[in-house]
């Protein structure tokens, strides 16, 4: 067995055709994810049950299944029912990067929705009492005491959370999109030279996290900037 480094050199620039895709997958299902992320732990610290419970299931159920599985329900499953295909989000559903980007963004949402309630329950109780003291409304105390501190906490768990994501944009091949996995597979098709092909993927996708490691190490750092380290 020969290893051909000049196959990985070659190949890195063939795969970058994909990029864009891939891109476009992760910042939609992490902009997506955080809004449902942002409205799901609403819910779950609203103290009204017929909102934590719904709040709840949905994390229990994208949490507890694997992103694969959802990605397959979603792309062959739910074409299937007449009454999807009759709805408004068939537009979306009848495409492969439309499914890809609701379950991406579905299985995002849940579990930034903890990442955030971890967030905020980390906030140090007399933070609270302390705006209570000075007069802040509950909606004052949530919006300008613990939502800095809340994000502050959370950024690691987030950051972590990007990558977990960008990683998971790979299984969009499954469902026939070329992003830089499926193009890597394609390559694989033609040149018979797996080992060599995955490397250069892994290289790419060890560079774009580095990159988004950078990117929230400088977040985190400005939102600590008036923490005594």
């Amino acid at each position: 067995m020969s290893f051909d480094i000049m196959l990985i050199v070659d190949s890195i620039p063939k795969m970058l055709v994909g990029i864009g895709l891939t891109l476009h997958l992760l910042l939609l299902s992490t902009v997506i994810g955080l809004i449902l992320a942002i409205i799901t732990l609403l819910m779950r610290i609203s103290g009204r049950w017929y909102l934590a419970w719904p709040a709840m299931t949905y994390i229990y159920v994208f949490r507890g299944t694997p992103i694969l599985v959802q990605i397959f329900i979603i792309y062959y499953g739910l074409p299937q029912f007449d009454f999807i295909r009759e709805s408004f989000a068939w537009p979306v559903l009848r495409a492969p990067f439309g499914c890809a980007v609701v379950a991406l963004s579905l299985n995002a949402g849940a579990y930034v929705s903890e990442i955030m309630r971890g967030g905020v329950l980390g906030v140090d109780r007399g933070l609270h009492e302390a705006g209570k003291a000075l007069g802040l409304k509950v909606h004052q105390r949530f919006i300008y005491i613990t939502t800095p501190i809340a994000i502050r906490l959370a950024i690691p768990a987030y950051s972590n959370d990007c990558i977990s994501m960008l990683k998971a944009t790979a299984l969009a091949s499954t469902v026939t999109l070329m992003d830089m996995t499926g193009v890597a597979r394609t390559i694989v098709a033609q040149t018979f030279a797996p080992y060599e092909i995955f490397i250069a993927a892994a290289i790419i996708y060890l560079v774009l996290t580095w990159v988004i490691q950078r990117g929230f190490g400088l977040f985190e750092r400005r939102m600590s900037r008036y923490v005594k380290q």
